[in-house]
């Protein structure tokens, strides 16, 4: 080998050195949340800069107390989503996430490490439930889509899932609605995040269920996570189950 070739691959090597360790420094300083692991601390860090730069995130900062247990329940409109949240918040999110998504080869490893809570959707459903009220009663924050799946905007109004409400009750949790908006991948899960947005998570004040039934708690959680369009419609189901049951019982 050349004196020349020599000398370059020694300065490649160099740059390389320097250049990745300048990659690590960027990350670690956008970190935000204590993960516990350092490599965890410097991925926060990428998914903050990710989300920052390329779908030009814009947020409020979530109302999440310093410690404490806490439920996030967020609209969820593509595979973008949990890294939005992840960028906003100040603490570690842990994530009910499907088994099918959960079981992806090439991401369960990562998933298992962030501590994401696969869900069984026909099977056992109760398993997550129990493992969601653990993470809570250990002062933990779990997030979670009460819609079950993703629903758009313009989608026809659906309940959202029982689960979330049934935690709050069984842990004494408050539930911190959030809002994801401008994802340009709407309905697309993996292709989300490579596509670039302009993306705003609204953080709202927690909601209370004490003294509250499942339905009314609901209702109420449906209504700040809709779109104001659907407010004024009128079109929450939570809403017209009661109107129903009223009139069955008139």
């Amino acid at each position: 080998m050349s004196t020349l070739a020599i000398t370059l691959l020694i300065s490649g090597i160099v740059l390389f050195v320097f250049l990745w360790r300048k990659f690590l420094r960027a990350c670690e300083a956008a970190n935000g949340a204590d993960w516990g692991r350092r490599w965890l601390n410097r991925l926060d860090g990428l998914n903050r800069i990710l989300c920052r730069r390329f779908h030009r995130l814009n947020h409020d900062a979530l109302n999440l107390p310093a410690s404490g247990g806490v439920l996030v329940a967020s609209n969820h409109v593509s595979g973008l989503d949990p890294l939005l949240l992840l960028a906003a918040s100040p603490r570690p999110l842990r994530f009910l996430i499907a088994r099918e998504e959960y079981d992806r080869w090439w991401l369960r490893w990562l998933l298992r490490a962030v501590g994401c809570i696969p869900v069984e959707r026909t099977r056992n459903p109760r398993a997550a439930l129990y493992a969601a009220r653990e993470a809570l009663e250990r002062g933990e924050v779990v997030a979670l889509f009460p819609h079950g799946r993703i629903h758009l905007d313009h989608h026809p109004p659906t309940p959202l899932k029982r689960g979330i409400v049934l935690l709050a009750r069984m842990t004494g949790a408050p539930i911190l609605p959030v809002r994801v908006e401008g994802v340009r991948g709407q309905g697309r899960t993996v292709a989300a995040v490579f596509i670039p947005s302009r993306a705003r998570v609204q953080g709202f004040s927690p909601l209370q269920c004490d003294g509250l039934s499942v339905e009314d708690c609901l209702e109420k959680l449906w209504d700040i996570l809709a779109p104001p369009q659907a407010r004024a419609g009128h079109e929450n189901p939570h809403r017209s189950r009661h109107s129903r049951r009223r009139r069955a019982q008139d």
